[in-house]
């Protein structure tokens, strides 16, 4: 079966960003997708303290709720991840995790030894946003972010669903076909994903 996490990176529970990532969710689970949906703002993770103690396992020292979604990224074969701009950046629940998946590098190219960018990903991911103006660089530093974070977790950035002009709440549902489309990305990456994950 193929394994997704999706990870609502907003601090609304309904904002706009999360309305889009549950259609993304339906979608991936009408095609057969095991979806596992984990709310950032629900948990308790403390910013990287940069102490390095992953150096000696690959694993974050720090105890906290950051543990159970290491595990969930190891084991799931793309990701969704759904974050408002702020300031032309990802919401701080979002960056908060990006820095804790710094464990996740050291593992890869530090233990691992893993060549950076030698060789294909074996994940793919979604990345869903929305900021409220229409500036033409609003997404340009979070798609930075996200290609280098992804990198970390062995996943490439296949897709991203990015909206302007939405601000407040619900401003999407007055979109469907943002909806529509948020919807098909789920069935998409399940689709993509099961022509280049083994099954067994």
């Amino acid at each position: 079966m193929i394994n997704i996490l999706a990870i609502y990176g907003s601090p609304r529970r309904n904002g706009n960003t999360s309305l889009l990532l549950r259609e993304a969710v339906k979608g991936a689970r009408d095609r057969g997708a095991a979806v596992n949906e984990v709310v950032l703002r629900d948990l308790h993770i403390s910013p990287c303290l940069e102490i390095y103690a992953c150096k000696k396992t690959g694993r974050c020292a720090i105890k906290d709720d950051f543990q159970s979604i290491y595990d969930q990224l190891l084991a799931s074969d793309g990701l969704m991840l759904a974050s408002p701009i702020f300031f032309y950046a990802v919401s701080a629940h979002t960056k908060t995790l990006m820095d804790r998946c710094q464990s996740l590098w050291v593992k890869r190219h530090y233990l691992d030894k893993k060549p950076y960018g030698k060789q294909p990903h074996k994940g793919k991911a979604i990345f869903i946003s929305v900021g409220a103006t229409k500036g033409r660089k609003l997404f340009d530093g979070p798609l930075l972010n996200m290609r280098y974070f992804l990198e970390a977790l062995d996943m490439e950035l296949w897709k991203s669903l990015l909206y302007r002009g939405l601000d407040c709440a619900g401003d999407v549902l007055k979109h469907p076909d943002y909806l529509a489309e948020a919807y098909r990305g789920g069935c998409d990456l399940y689709a993509a994903l099961l022509s280049s994950v083994d099954i067994e």
